[in-house]
């Protein structure tokens, strides 16, 4: 062991140099750890197995963690484009008594047992289109090309909840009933049957009572339009799927030809806001795409010469707020929470400026390796979490090009321009500390007691690498975070779960499962104290899980 304190103090400054430039050096040329093996297929367990437990799994906590995401990216020869692609994989994670089973099933959806019969990809997804079948003649097969591509039924990127049944979902029209102790596929639902949207979003919100609210896009001969669905709450006369969904109001696009491409929505007690952002959906260009042996994803671009529009809806009388909201053009996937103060809507999102985004998330992209990977990540875009304050209050005696008090605990500001609509510029919900983490996403809260209401934590993944690389709390008055990270690891979405009868917002556990490429680790359902953000336990599984997207807690 060598001891510095014996040389002379400018002998141990150059050593202390040499070495941290060695480790800069050496960490550029080895570049990013691959990450490939996140984005492999995985076979499913389909019986419960144990789990080995380090730490203690809290004895309160009883109920099961559900996930969904990609687990399945070829069939035969044929192989998937996009990250988005990959055939939903459905994961359970039961916690009782302070012991965690896991278990796994692939949703036996129309495209994965159409694919898996065929041994090829015969239905097309969002970065794939499916070739023509074969076995056609070559007039069939030339004429196939110009059908309208189907929407897929891969529904791979959430669980969501209406009327008292669990669905996965994603941005179709299609959805799958899921039981949630078995992971059984029990019936595939059709959104266009109830109300006419030609899709869904899978991140609806929730009312207290269990009502539900759910955005959609509407394509016709006219153009589209964007559709906010109510769905009421359970009834106990009530045998259909989403019977009582209604349509509260519809939306013009800027353009009907480009509708905006969303995947969330945000709603607070009394309004829902959709934001219509800059990353468009070329409707005329589908069936070139196809003819080209594109998939959808090569319809969607990215204009940053039209502002972003907050349109908002008084989701009890379907009435648009008149005053069109803009600011300058961004991304955001999903929202951290919307509420009312004084006059005022303040929304919270995770946001980035450019809409690239798509692109990086390619397979071939997410399955490079060392510097080939590092400069991928350079040029990626970060999210990070912004809030904008919205007043409601604007008419004609609002003066022009002034600064309008909004609220005096938040720096965003609105403006009312000439034209009468009000130019918002966001305030920044994070210090430097969170640059150097990689920009923050998959946000989450204490949405049972704290949705659509004033609040001071929200959850979330810092992404120092193309996925998330650690778990990072955020204090939302103080912009103060603790981070959970772990080298080699790579943790997925947070769920909060609340401690029972509890007091404080962070009265509660973390839980989030936390996938690893490397075959000497083990994948494992992290418990973290949300309060102090202390490692509570962790269950081990003895298979690989790959990097997946959202899931929610379902109680016993």
């Amino acid at each position: 062991m060598e001891v510095l304190r014996a040389a002379p103090a400018g002998a141990v400054l150059k050593r202390v140099l040499i070495r941290s430039w060695r480790k800069e050096f050496f960490l550029s040329t080895r570049g990013l750890e691959s990450i490939a093996p996140l984005f492999s297929t995985t076979e499913e367990t389909p019986q419960p197995i144990p789990t080995k437990i380090l730490g203690d799994i809290p004895k309160w906590i009883k109920g099961s963690l559900l996930r969904n995401g990609p687990g399945m990216f070829e069939f035969g020869n044929d192989k998937y484009n996009h990250w988005f692609d990959g055939m939903a994989l459905l994961h359970k994670f039961k916690i009782e008594d302070g012991t965690v089973t896991y278990m796994s099933k692939f949703l036996e959806s129309d495209s994965y047992l159409s694919n898996k019969a065929n041994n090829r990809i015969v239905a097309s997804e969002f970065g794939t289109v499916a070739m023509p079948d074969p076995c056609k003649s070559l007039y069939e097969r030339f004429m196939s090309r110009f059908e309208t591509p189907k929407s897929t039924d891969n529904a791979s990127v959430n669980y969501v909840l209406f009327k008292g049944d669990y669905y996965v979902s994603t941005e179709t029209n299609f959805m799958h009933k899921i039981d949630p102790d078995t992971l059984a596929s029990l019936q595939k639902v059709d959104w266009s049957k109830f109300v006419a949207v030609n899709g869904a979003t899978a991140h609806p919100h929730y009312d207290p009572d269990g009502t539900a609210y759910n955005m959609g896009n509407s394509y016709g001969k006219h153009g589209s339009s964007y559709n906010i669905i109510r769905i009421p709450p359970q009834r106990s006369d009530d045998d259909e799927t989403l019977e009582g969904a209604q349509i509260v109001c519809s939306i013009d696009p800027v353009d009907k030809r480009k509708p905006s491409y969303y995947h969330s929505f945000a709603m607070s007690e009394n309004y829902v806001v959709f934001i219509e952002q800059s990353v468009k959906i070329d409707l005329l260009k589908i069936i070139a795409a196809k003819l080209r042996g594109k998939g959808f994803s090569e319809v969607m671009t990215w204009t940053p010469e039209q502002n972003t529009i907050f349109h908002i809806v008084n989701k009890h009388t379907g009435k648009l707020h008149p005053v069109k909201y803009q600011s300058k053009p961004f991304v955001s996937f999903h929202q951290i929470n919307a509420f009312e103060d004084q006059g005022a809507i303040v929304i919270d999102l995770c946001c980035q400026d450019d809409g690239g985004a798509f692109k990086a998330l390619d397979l071939q992209n997410m399955r490079k390796e060392g510097n080939d990977l590092q400069k991928l990540y350079d040029m990626s875009n970060r999210n990070y979490p912004r809030r904008f304050v919205l007043p409601l209050v604007i008419d004609t005696n609002t003066p022009f090009e002034k600064y309008l008090k909004t609220l005096p605990y938040s720096s965003a500001a609105a403006v009312k321009m000439a034209d009468g609509t009000v130019w918002c510029s966001y305030e920044s919900l994070h210090d430097d500390s969170l640059v150097k983490m990689g920009g923050l996403e998959f946000p989450h809260i204490n949405y049972s007691k704290y949705n659509a209401k004033k609040y001071d934590f929200f959850y979330g993944c810092g992404f120092g690498h193309l996925v998330g690389d650690s778990l990072i709390k955020m204090d939302v008055p103080t912009k103060a975070m603790k981070v959970w990270k772990e080298e080699g690891c790579y943790p997925s979405e947070p769920v909060f779960v609340p401690l029972p009868d509890s007091t404080a917002e962070d009265d509660g556990v973390i839980l989030s499962v936390v996938v690893t490429p490397n075959e000497n680790k083990n994948t494992f359902l992290l418990v973290l104290d949300a309060k102090t953000f202390a490692e509570i336990g962790r269950a081990e599984v003895p298979v690989q899980i790959p990097y997946g997207f959202h899931g929610v807690f379902h109680s016993n």
